[in-house]
């Protein structure tokens, strides 16, 4: 009997030390922050600013916090019915900013569609800045984001917006996207064509609250599950909680009629509304069981995916990992806690190259200096390798780098004497000198450049009648211009990384 009671204690004591070994290896749940945002728009149908003061009223007395990405007009509106209240309300939560008359044409796109790349910064901020001044003024609050009305969307305006400053792209559209998650891109992180956000959204008849906790049970058992746990991006608009259809529909298909001829929504009848409001509520409720949720703002976003590259000082080892990272497909890299855009590849390897040409040093740490825009033009094409002296490429390497820090971008084409060639072959041949340069510390006596393919681009949408798909646009309305600009710029593009402020896990 005491042989089987030892051998029953060592077996107790066994599965003691197995379980205490799998719990430490379960960590608890990690968080699941959900952005909730409310795109507050409509300046036709009065109830709408109601709408709007209810929901933020709500959010307050259940502790969560939301963004609010106020139209100028709307604020100009509310200013103008001497609105208070809802100014007030919404004013317990972030304001963000949501272009100045949103459907008014022409919208930003539209605008935009034929501008080139500075002419179409600077037509975005005079048109759209005085609507973001009128939101601050009114709302006494600096607005903490923007996204596009619709999709008018058009990548001129991330230079405009970084200058205002703006950190956050807060929006849903295709046309730039990174597998789903939050990314870099201009200059601003990016929270935008996400993939759980829209699941998460009511029916037409806003019945399926049920099938949307499922879902919803869904994403916070695989993100709580990930190092550093996940991001839902979560939008509504005030107005579909009241009205039958969007009160934009006046300019619909490119109509343009004068204010006294707006015509007001019809509204949802109360019981339609008690099912529009109790669908969003019960939603919010349900996702504030869950342990760890955390609800956040558009200002805390950048906190939650902050850019460590712009702090990060790049040793000769981190440099030499730079190069040996960049292939004849040009793209950003991930180097641990930091990510790294092709621009910024490009900025690096120039800054690490023209050390020793002009005797400053041997680049013993370099430094990102402002974020440098993509090209402005599209490139030349390369159709066959060059080979050029050492003494060339040096003195190209130094005027690419007078390039950089006058202009903030990379140049649409780079002059090895008479020879325009592509950014991206030039990267290529520069990360090839670096890597020699970083073992040898000898410069080679010639460089060869050879055709490239800039990778990166491969993350924009293509132009087509879809990605426009606004009933608010002309009909037709698409633009190929915009999309070229916009694979030009996704030299500034890469992941964002998530931090859990809780764990300091990345």
């Amino acid at each position: 009997m005491l042989q089987i009671i030892k051998v029953t204690s060592v077996l107790t004591l066994i599965f003691f030390v197995f379980s205490l070994a799998a719990t430490a290896q379960q960590a608890g749940p990690n968080p699941v922050y959900i952005l909730i945002w409310f795109d507050t728009e409509d300046y036709i149908l009065p109830p709408s600013d109601d709408a709007a003061k209810r929901l933020a009223d709500f959010l307050t007395a259940e502790g969560v916090p939301a963004t609010f990405k106020v139209v100028g007009e709307k604020a100009r509106t509310l200013e103008r019915r001497g609105r208070t209240d809802v100014i007030a309300s919404l004013r317990n939560h972030d304001i963000g900013y949501h272009a100045n008359t949103h459907s008014q044409h022409p919208t930003p796109a539209e605008y935009e569609s034929s501008l080139d790349w500075e002419t179409g910064v600077q037509e975005f901020t005079r048109r759209e800045r005085p609507g973001f001044e009128d939101v601050r003024r009114i709302f006494g609050k600096t607005p903490c984001c923007y996204g596009q009305p619709g999709s008018s969307w058009a990548p001129q305006s991330f230079a405009a917006l970084r200058s205002w400053p703006i950190r956050l792209y807060l929006d849903e559209g295709s046309q730039v996207g990174l597998d789903g998650k939050p990314f870099w891109y201009g200059g601003l992180l990016n929270i935008f064509n996400t993939a759980e956000g829209e699941k998460l959204r009511p029916n037409e008849n806003w019945d399926n609250l049920e099938q949307s906790k499922a879902i919803f049970r869904e994403f916070y058992s695989r993100m709580s599950a990930q190092p550093g746990g996940g991001m839902i991006s979560l939008y509504f608009h005030p107005c579909e909680f009241i009205h039958q259809w969007f009160w934009d529909l006046n300019f619909a298909h490119g109509a343009n009629p004068p204010r006294e001829e707006w015509k007001q929504p019809p509204q949802k009848s109360p019981a339609q509304q008690k099912q529009t409001f109790g669908y969003f509520e019960g939603l919010v409720r349900y996702m504030k069981e869950f342990p760890n949720v955390r609800f956040v703002t558009g200002s805390q976003a950048p906190a939650l995916y902050p850019d460590e590259a712009r702090n990060h000082e790049f040793s000769p080892g981190d440099l030499a990992a730079i190069a040996q990272g960049v292939t004849l497909k040009v793209s950003f890299q991930q180097h641990g806690d930091y990510a790294i855009s092709a621009s910024e590849i490009f900025e690096l390897l120039t800054s690490y190259v023209a050390a020793p040409i002009v005797k400053s040093g041997d680049a013993a740490t370099v430094r990102l200096s402002q974020p440098a825009d993509g090209p402005s033009s599209a490139p030349p094409a390369l159709e066959k390798p060059v080979t050029v002296s050492w003494k060339q490429f040096s003195s190209t390497v130094l005027d690419v780098q007078d390039f950089l820090a006058i202009n903030h971008r990379v140049p649409e084409e780079v002059w090895l004497g008479s020879t325009p060639i592509p950014p991206e072959d030039f990267l290529v041949a520069l990360a090839e000198v670096s890597t020699r340069l970083s073992s040898a510390q000898m410069p080679p006596q010639t460089v060869t450049i050879a055709p490239a393919q800039f990778a990166a681009a491969e993350h924009v949408a293509k132009d087509s009648a879809e990605l426009w798909n606004w009933p608010i646009f002309p009909e037709g309305f698409h633009s190929q211009h915009l999309m070229d600009l916009a694979r030009l710029q996704a030299w500034t593009l890469k992941p964002a990384i998530l931090i859990s402020r809780a764990t300091g896990e990345k």
